[in-house]
């Protein structure tokens, strides 16, 4: 399973990378939001600095909702560097830029899905990934690892070569459950990755190791 980290910020993204199991990374306007990054000419530089740090995709959103907006917007992006993978919103005319994107060379990812109908379309349209919003279904008190597993399932059935990335990651455990599920891709924000590191046994483990080096050194 890959591991994209969900960001704009340019100090966590080298920080995942630094781990050595950073596969790719996500963005949204929200998060360029965050970072203050306003103007079209600085989104587009900050985009080239953060495929400047990472060696695989990163995914750039349209903000256009009409197929003319989004085909503009997505070969713009796509012109910054070959790794770029243009988001595009799960709606009628999302999927129709999706199927343009695809037959034009363009990696494309399928955003703001919530169930398996809408995965199915993506996933004819041609997608390289879909991104099933875990987070946000079980805000409503739905089990969003229930549609991970319903896509995964279809998927092999199918055999559709589109990659399932769980999204709205917001905790460990949604990362070790779409690895169980099968999820190709997670993307998440850097701290659930690092909370994988982290287990009481391993703390008092080392230390107990420390302490017996000391007294068998001392």
């Amino acid at each position: 399973m890959k591991f994209f980290i969900d960001t704009a910020n340019l100090a966590q993204i080298k920080e995942a990378n630094d781990l050595g199991i950073l596969d790719g990374v996500t963005t949204n306007p929200s998060l360029m939001a965050k970072e203050g990054i306003k103007g079209t000419d600085n989104v587009m530089q900050h985009y080239k600095a953060i495929c400047e740090i990472v060696e695989g995709d990163v995914s750039a959103e349209v903000i256009s909702i009409d197929f003319d907006g989004m085909i503009r917007e997505g070969e713009m992006l796509a012109a910054i560097d070959e790794k770029i993978v243009v988001k595009i919103p799960m709606i009628k005319d999302g999927i129709k830029a999706i199927k343009y994107l695809t037959s034009m060379g363009i990696k494309t990812n399928c955003t703001l899905v919530f169930g398996p109908g809408q995965a199915i379309l993506a996933a004819k349209a041609g997608a390289t990934y879909l991104s099933p919003f875990i987070g946000r279904l079980d805000d409503i008190s739905y089990d969003g690892m229930d549609l991970i597993a319903q896509i995964v399932q279809i998927y092999a059935v199918q055999g559709y070569q589109t990659q399932i990335l769980a999204a709205s990651i917001r905790n460990p455990i949604h990362i070790i459950k779409a690895a169980q599920y099968g999820a190709h891709v997670i993307t998440s924000p850097l701290e659930s990755i690092l909370a994988l590191i982290k287990h009481p046994l391993t703390d008092s483990g080392l230390e107990k190791f420390l302490a017996d080096h000391k007294k068998n050194n001392s």
